[in-house]
């Protein structure tokens, strides 16, 4: 029997985080890219251990703590999911600045514990709430983000033309109303819109190239985010859905997915900085978000954006591999 794999599962927002505690080898030292690129060339069939079924599902998220290459940083975390390894991911930063603070990586402070996590997109900075001396709610800011096409429009399917604008947040999103695929929230089933978006996804990533000032490893399209069209200069919650990598759906808000449509709204005029926007997600959890700060990016006008939302913790597992298993190293059934 091969060593375990020890893990604490948490979520936030009901979207899972599965963060790898012991099992996995000592990385070779490098930067967060190169460590990235490491794991997927060299360890992935420990992430196929981790996320896939019988231990994991379709829609499981993990995160890998390493080593940290940037100065002042308190954890550095690769990102994976059903697919691969992603460069940012909002709900993981929320339920990690958790984390952090309730596992002795960071001092606590009185009133508000700050963490600097080292994402694959660079530096983030979580603000921890303490209440009674335990976390509460965390809120993070994002690394520069801006709006990368505007509408663009391509035929998708049986749903003809289809207008869309592409947004990075930390990773890049489709942004599309939901309604031109005649999806409405509360109404619809979720399988309408995994469909509607995968399939938005695949047409753009084949019509648009993308690129990063940074980076190219950032310059890929993630996934599409489907939202109920209230863009416009408002109070009112606003709610969306975000279908990435291999057909995952995201059951909170997405942290990232907020950033960008936040990059979004605030080059078409629809957002103020400072002004508090509510996203809720698809089975109604919610994430708050405002734009922090007016930069750029490059060549692109960019902002930062402030997230909140809170984590709760939901197991604790080792995970067993029998060598001669067949079907160590997992599956997918849909």
């Amino acid at each position: 029997m091969s060593g375990p794999l020890t893990v604490i599962d948490m979520h936030t927002g009901g979207e899972p985080l599965r963060i790898v505690t012991g099992g996995y080898p000592e990385l070779p030292r490098g930067t967060i890219l190169e460590k990235r690129a490491y794991v997927r060339d060299h360890l992935d069939h420990l992430r196929k251990i981790l996320m896939f079924e019988p231990r994991g599902h379709a829609d499981m998220y993990g995160a890998l703590l390493v080593e940290p290459d940037l100065p002042g940083a308190d954890l550095a975390v690769l990102f994976m999911h059903n697919e691969g390894y992603s460069t940012m991911c909002g709900h993981a930063i929320i339920a990690l600045g958790r984390y952090a603070v309730d596992q002795g990586l960071v001092p606590p402070g009185t009133d508000v514990t700050v963490v600097n996590i080292e994402c694959p997109c660079g530096m983030v900075r979580a603000e921890v709430t303490m209440r009674d001396g335990r976390p509460a709610e965390v809120s993070f800011e994002s690394v520069p983000s801006f709006l990368f096409a505007r509408d663009q429009v391509l035929t998708v399917g049986t749903w003809g033309k289809v207008s869309f604008d592409i947004a990075y947040g930390g990773a890049f999103y489709a942004l599309a109303d939901a309604r031109q695929f005649g999806l409405k929230f509360g109404r619809d089933p979720v399988a309408g819109f995994v469909e509607a978006a995968d399939r938005l996804t695949k047409a753009a990533q084949a019509a648009i190239p993308l690129s990063h000032p940074d980076a190219e490893d950032l310059a890929f399209l993630y996934g599409t985010i489907l939202t109920d069209g209230r863009d416009t200069f408002s109070d009112q919650p606003t709610r969306n859905v975000c279908v990435f990598a291999d057909r995952q759906v995201d059951r909170s808000p997405t942290g990232s997915g907020v950033t960008a449509r936040l990059a979004a709204m605030h080059d078409r005029g629809q957002i103020a900085p400072g002004q508090e926007r509510i996203f809720q997600s698809i089975i109604g959890s919610r994430f708050s978000g405002r734009v922090a700060s007016v930069t750029t990016c490059g060549a692109h006008r960019a902002i930062t954006a402030i997230v909140s939302g809170r984590a709760f913790y939901s197991g604790r597992s080792e995970l067993m591999i029998e060598d001669d298993d067949p079907l160590a190293e997992g599956f997918l059934v849909r």
